[in-house]
């Protein structure tokens, strides 16, 4: 559908290729136990996992600083669950998440097959708004770092998605055009309108069971990827 246009394709990292819930429920499981906090794993993450999105969200409106996002949002789950704890453990819960985080390496179902697929006939980059340091890891020990041509993160552009410039540093970075370009990610706001606001082509892979839009066409499935590239 788009094979005659395109010639880079950007991929979002986490909820898109990489797998982060189910990183993230690992990573969890290990620094719990770790740091003897005595909660429930499936009673901490439905909580965590929607207010981890929240306060992603607050990041890429600058509401939130980057140290903040990663305190906060540990503080306010166990303020919902109504666990008592340190500030010392949440501090140390935090820096241990991000150690551990990119140690585990699970990608979506497919996310191999269609990189081998495009691999030889599109440039592939990332947009992230992820940190650099912690994205640059989950990218080589998943394997996955040498796929892709240019990594374009929130820290290095100075903005997050989905602020234009983010976008037109990485069509600058790619040297290439919106027009040549597809966007292929998770949220509808950071990726999809994001990109779309700059005139770059957009498929939305929707990781999170969101409902059916117009916006763009929806994959479900990264394999999906092939009917239109």
């Amino acid at each position: 559908m788009y094979r005659d246009q395109v010639s880079d394709v950007f991929f979002d990292l986490d909820h898109t290729l990489w797998d982060f819930e189910r990183n993230s429920a690992l990573t969890f499981e290990r620094i719990l136990q770790e740091n003897r906090v005595d909660v429930d794993l499936d009673d901490f993450l439905e909580v965590y996992i929607p207010v981890n999105l929240a306060f992603w969200k607050l990041y890429r409106e600058e509401k939130v600083t980057k140290s903040e996002l990663r305190y906060q949002r540990l503080k306010t789950v166990f303020d919902t669950l109504k666990y008592r704890v340190s500030d010392a453990v949440i501090d140390q819960l935090a820096i241990d998440y991000i150690e551990y985080l990119s140690t585990y390496n699970h990608l979506f179902p497919n996310a191999m097959e269609v990189l081998d697929y495009l691999k030889p006939k599109y440039k592939l980059h990332i947009i992230t708004n992820g940190f650099q340091e912690v994205q640059e890891r989950k990218l080589k020990n998943a394997h996955i770092r040498g796929y892709f041509d240019q990594v374009v993160n929130s820290e290095m552009a100075g903005v997050k998605k989905p602020n234009p410039l983010i976008f037109e540093l990485a069509l600058n970075k790619a040297k290439t055009t919106s027009g040549n370009s597809m966007m292929i990610g998770d949220s509808i706001e950071a990726d999809i309108l994001g990109a779309r606001a700059v005139g770059i082509h957009t498929l939305h892979f929707n990781a999170h069971n969101e409902p059916e839009h117009e916006i763009c066409q929806i994959i479900h499935d990264l394999g999906e990827i092939k009917k239109y590239l």
